[in-house]
This record gives C-alpha cells, sequence and structure tokens, in this order.
C-alpha cells in the first residue's frame, strides 16, 4: 500500500467513527506540500483503501464512508491497537482508584503488550511525526502509571533495573528519578538513592541551569534521614 494511503488510513483511524474533513485528511497525508488537486488526490487514496479492505474483509461492509466534505472510519475503536490500549488503561486507573492495584498492574500489562516498537514509524508526514511524539509521550506515561502502582504493592527491588533503563532514557524526568530513588531505598540501598539525586541535581544545573524539584529535594532530605515515612505502607508518588 502506498505511503499516501497509509497516511491517510492512519489519519481516519486516529479518530474513528468521527468526521475528518477534506482538508485536515489533506493536512495530515501531505503536510505543506499537498498535490493540486488535492481531494481528488484523497478520492484516488480513499478508493485505493476500499479495494484494500475489500480484499481483507470479504463480505463485510467497507469501514471508510464519504460524507460531505470529508470521511468517516467506521469500525470499532477496539479494533484498533492504540484506542484498545487506551480503553485498558482507563481500566486500570478505575481499578487502582477503587483499590485493586493487582488488577490495575494486570490492565496496565494487558494495555502496554499492545505498543510494538515505534509507532507511524513508516510515516514521514510532519502530522505523523507530531503525533510519533504525542505516542510515544502518551506510551511513557503508561509505563510509569504501571510502576507508580506496582511500588505501591511493594516491589521495589524487580522494578529498580526497569527504573534506571528509564531514568537513562530521559535523564531530566524528576518523576522517574524520585521513584528510582524510592525503590532504591525500599531495597536497602540508600547510598545509591542518594547518588541518583546528585546525578539528577547535577544533570539539572549542568544542563538547565535549574535545581531539582520541591518534591525531589524533599524525598532527598527524607532519605538522608531516614524517615519512617519512606517505609513500606507510606506513599510518597501520587496515583
Amino acid at each position: 500500500m502506498p505511503e499516501r494511503v497509509r497516511r491517510f488510513l492512519a489519519a481516519l483511524a486516529w479518530r474513528p467513527n468521527s468526521f475528518v474533513a477534506d482538508d485536515a485528511a489533506v493536512e495530515q497525508v501531505w503536510g505543506d506540500d499537498p498535490p493540486q488537486r488535492p481531494r481528488d488526490a484523497l478520492y484516488t487514496c480513499a478508493t485505493r483503501l476500499r479495494r484494500a479492505f475489500a480484499e481483507r474483509r470479504l463480505d463485510a461492509p467497507c469501514p471508510v464512508i464519504r460524507r460531505a466534505g470529508g470521511y468517516v472510519l467506521m469500525v470499532d475503536p477496539g479494533c484498533i491497537d492504540l484506542h484498545r490500549s487506551r480503553r485498558l488503561v482507563c481500566q486500570a486507573r478505575n481499578a487502582a482508584r477503587e483499590g485493586d492495584p493487582v488488577a490495575a498492574v494486570a490492565l496496565y500489562d494487558s494495555a502496554l503488550e499492545l505498543w510494538s516498537g515505534i509507532p507511524l514509524s513508516d510515516l514521514g508526514s510532519p502530522w505523523a511525526a507530531a503525533a510519533r511524539i504525542s505516542l510515544e509521550q502518551e506510551r511513557l506515561a503508561n509505563v510509569i502509571g504501571r510502576l507508580r502502582i506496582d511500588l505501591r504493592l511493594g516491589h521495589h527491588m524487580e522494578n529498580v533495573p526497569v527504573l534506571h533503563r528509564l531514568a537513562a532514557d530521559h535523564p531530566f524526568d524528576e518523576a522517574i528519578a524520585e521513584m528510582l530513588m524510592l525503590a532504591l531505598y525500599r531495597s536497602g540501598r540508600q547510598t545509591e538513592a542518594l547518588g541518583c539525586f546528585d546525578l539528577m541535581r547535577r544533570r539539572l544545573i549542568d544542563q538547565l541551569g535549574d535545581e531539582p524539584g520541591a518534591a525531589l529535594r524533599e524525598l532527598q532530605q527524607k532519605v538522608l534521614c531516614r524517615d519512617p515515612s519512606l517505609e513500606p505502607g507510606h506513599e510518597l508518588v501520587v496515583f
């Protein structure tokens, strides 16, 4: 399938069952370099996309619907990994609020299993590049959400390697540094927890000219004095 057709499919699948105006679709498919007759080009994309669906769905109705001034992809959002993942994350957050962290972690795991590789990596449009950044941030938020709940369950030692990798990938993220410090401290590694703070502080000062935020500074002081509130059962990280 040509890339422009895949871009068109991505634009429709981003908002299934919602109207996507021609102008918006043109921008998402071609960016600042649209063809001379953009609506005709969109029609060609839609035709090729319908043909691709027909080859795979046999007798099922074609989900690419033309409406006045735009298109709609009529599908169950649950058949699109992104939207199925979002549904599972919503369920995970509800389970956490209702006091079932084990179910919440399992739901987060199911949601994260749907992520594979770099999203939209085969699409080169400006819209796809911006969407890719947004999706990577969304995935990171889900990973952090899962880790926060898993730490509440007392799984500190086993999450230290995961948090070390995240901290290396996101060296200025203070929420990750905070979780890593807490996991290290609760694994009996106070010196390493303090070293994590020192590394973050030097990095922030040297590269951003800024000090760590209040939450990270407060945690460092509590680690220094072995504050009883750091013991398991006392939660510092808010879901």
